[in-house]
């Protein structure tokens, strides 16, 4: 999601934590998690909804800053003690025209986002959210693979020490996510697990830039060969563990892969390049895996009143779907955000129809990967007319922003798009799922 009302590390699931590490959420409505910050460390407001630790010289977006020299500088990954992946089960998803299969069957994917399930310390907590998603009918599972840090606290994946990094395969660290494929595997629910983040919730992008090169220029985490390495490094190690477990039904190269500066023609080729490169050397790793970008959807269309149609985010939506080692397409819908807050409903029924009409065209499946609307716009409204283009449209899938749960220490975060069991969203979202499934 792009703006930062998602990134809760809710650190209130792990109860030796009395502060809150660098990217971790401190602040915000609904958070009832710690709100001291690690030394060093100070509590910046976002918005209303999230305020994150950061380093007084930390920026939480791409900035102009120009390209360094380049760099000799190396980033080597070592691995912590490792621990076994579960075992694994049987049929990959794959791809067949605009559907998804599976054991030569239709699998239609509907679902949500839920990126705080891998943040859990209890594993009864890892079997409730599961169970939830199971009881709407869900089929898949949409969440981050990537955390990292650059001091050790809580759950993390990646520590950073300067431009070295270190793989966490102890129990606060990959094996935690073993727990969430051994959950979702329970459930029968398949997992779309994102890479790295545009953003900086849970580190991303930016912390490969700032560690390795110093620089706050967020496009060269595109650009530079030893961050493009470094990512790798990571690749190596998160997919090659995964990689014989069909439980993990793809892995998007990053979450909202965008860069605003890279309006040019010849500059918006640069994630289109990037896109090639890295899906080719996930599907080298796991070639039974799907891979996907995990981008916004965005349009290359100048001159079109829309802003997610214009080509302004240096995506390009249908030249990224032609690449061969991307094996579907992905959008995302927050109208209210993007300047539509005055005609979300009928922006979103067209927003859904264009992204299906590319799908016909590149006969690649297409998926309506993150959405979502605040209740104070009337999403009980919006949502079932949304729905109903989905499967009318042919669309492939759906993955709603974001499902919550009832936990062991309370609710799941509240980002104000969250919908609970109980709630009049999550039975309409329950029949809509038998619907889409009906549909094929």
């Amino acid at each position: 999601m792009k703006y930062a009302l998602t990134t809760a590390t809710l650190a209130a699931t792990i109860g030796t934590v009395v502060a809150v590490a660098e990217w971790g959420q401190c602040g915000g409505i609904n958070y009832s998690g710690p709100t001291t910050c690690d030394a060093g460390l100070s509590c910046v407001k976002q918005n209303e909804y999230y305020s994150q630790c950061l380093k007084a010289t930390t920026t939480t977006g791409p900035t102009t800053t120009s390209r360094p020299i380049t760099t000799t500088t190396t980033a080597p990954v070592t691995s912590t003690t490792s621990t076994t992946p579960p075992p694994a089960s049987t049929g990959y998803v794959k791809v067949s025209g605009q559907k998804f299969t599976l054991n030569g069957a239709t699998f239609t994917v509907v679902g949500s986002n839920a990126y705080w399930i891998p943040q859990l310390s209890n594993p009864a907590d890892i079997t409730t959210a599961f169970s939830d998603l199971k009881k709407a009918g869900f089929t898949t599972l949409r969440t981050w693979g990537f955390n990292e840090v650059t001091s050790p606290s809580g759950t993390y994946y990646q520590l950073w020490n300067g431009a070295t990094s270190t793989i966490n395969t102890g129990a606060d660290g990959l094996a935690r996510f073993d727990q969430v494929v051994a959950g979702a595997k329970a459930a029968g629910i398949r997992l779309i697990v994102a890479l790295t983040n545009n953003w900086s919730d849970y580190g991303g992008m930016d912390v490969y830039v700032k560690q390795i090169l110093g620089s706050n220029n967020h496009d060269l985490f595109y650009t530079d060969a030893t961050v493009k390495a470094a990512f790798k490094k990571y690749i190596d190690a998160f997919v090659g563990r995964y990689k014989n477990e069909p439980t993990i039904m793809a892995c998007p190269a990053a979450e909202e892969a965008v860069e605003p500066r890279l309006e040019l023609a010849h500059l918006r080729q640069t994630i289109t390049a990037w896109a090639k490169e890295f899906s080719a050397y996930i599907k080298s790793i796991a070639p039974n895996q799907l891979v996907g970008l995990g981008d916004e959807g965005f349009f290359n269309r100048p001159g079109h009143p829309s802003y997610p149609y214009q080509g302004g985010e240096g995506i390009d939506f249908d030249a990224n779907l032609q690449i061969s080692t991307l094996d579907f397409g992905t959008a995302h819908a927050y109208p209210e955000h993007w300047g539509e807050a005055n005609n979300i409903t009928l922006w979103g029924v067209q927003w859904i129809r264009d992204h299906a009409a590319s799908q016909k065209a590149a006969n690649k499946p297409v998926i309506l990967e993150e959405f979502g609307v605040t209740e104070q716009y009337g999403r009980l409204n919006i949502y079932p007319v949304w729905w109903k283009e989905i499967i009318s449209s042919g669309l492939a899938g759906d993955l709603i922003w974001q499902a919550g749960s009832a936990l062991s220490y309370g609710n799941a975060h509240d980002d104000g798009y969250t919908i609970f069991p109980g709630e009049a969203e999550y039975t309409l979202q329950t029949q809509y799922a038998a619907e889409l499934k009906a549909r094929g």
